[in-house]
């Protein structure tokens, strides 16, 4: 497949936005007492983990929305050094799409990261975020999206999300048929500002502007290199513990006991 790239040379982020507001409800009863990003994996939260990566990445302000215990996201990210954090607690639920609008007189002019604050990954031979970036093409685009293969998701037990053109561009499985899709949204993504213009009222969902963005040729998607894990439930937990540590073990010459994804090291 032929990526498309920016002919002044990869965009590298500056701002980001994790979006950690959600109730996440298949993981109860754990969440009603810590918002589903705190859940720690591998000695490390899910969103502690998300920016370091974003930190590492060359990011230098990150919003971080919060609604469901909000003051424990508040205390959390308020320990932490760097990157910046910009807290935004939302009265109401906005939603995915509603909350990043809500939030872009933070963001600025520029395409910038949007995280999911749930998602738990690992980088290949190129890191996710770096990935994104070189693919990144202001001309052709106005969303970015990270994919993974369905059949190397650890835990992921649907149909996938979407089919992968040669050139780069997204096309959504049919949802009322028997087609399954290659590849599922991983959860991290470089978005333009100008996707947001004229949305709709909160709260909804940023499906509604990726289906704008498919309409018009400007949904494109690549393809991360390392391992992700499906962490929605309760039972997911010790799964993505042996993920981490798996992974851990391939990073310093280890066997992979019993391997990560698919079986192999990447």
């Amino acid at each position: 497949m032929n990526t498309p790239r920016s002919s002044s040379g990869p965009v590298r982020p500056r701002r980001a936005m994790v979006l950690a507001a959600g109730l996440g409800v298949r993981m109860r009863p754990i969440t009603e007492r810590i918002p589903k990003p705190l859940i720690t994996i591998g000695g490390y939260t899910l969103l502690d983990r998300i920016l370091d990566r974003l930190g590492a990445a060359g990011v230098a302000d990150v919003v971080v929305n919060a609604y469901h215990l909000a003051p424990l996201i508040a205390r959390h990210v308020g320990q932490r050094l760097s990157p910046r954090i910009h807290l935004s607690v939302e009265s109401t639920l906005l939603e995915t799409g509603g909350g990043i609008v809500n939030d872009l007189p933070l963001l600025g002019a520029a395409p910038f990261y949007a995280v999911n604050g749930d998602v738990l990954w690992q980088d290949g031979p190129v890191p996710a975020l770096a990935a994104l970036a070189d693919a990144w093409d202001p001309r052709t685009m106005d969303a970015l999206l990270l994919l993974h293969p369905v059949a190397t998701a650890l835990g992921y037990r649907g149909r996938g999300d979407f089919h992968l053109h040669d050139d780069g561009r997204l096309a959504r499985r049919d949802g009322d048929g028997d087609d399954d899709a290659a590849y599922l949204f991983a959860g991290l993504q470089i978005l333009h500002p100008r996707l947001f213009a004229n949305p709709p009222a909160p709260p909804f969902s940023l499906n509604v502007l990726f289906d704008r963005a498919l309409a018009e040729g400007r949904l494109h998607g690549v393809v991360n290199s390392g391992g992700w894990c499906h962490v929605s439930t309760p039972e997911d937990i010790a799964p993505a513990e042996a993920f981490v540590q798996r992974w851990v073990a391939c990073r310093t010459g280890g066997p992979p006991a019993g391997g990560v994804g698919a079986g192999e090291c990447v």
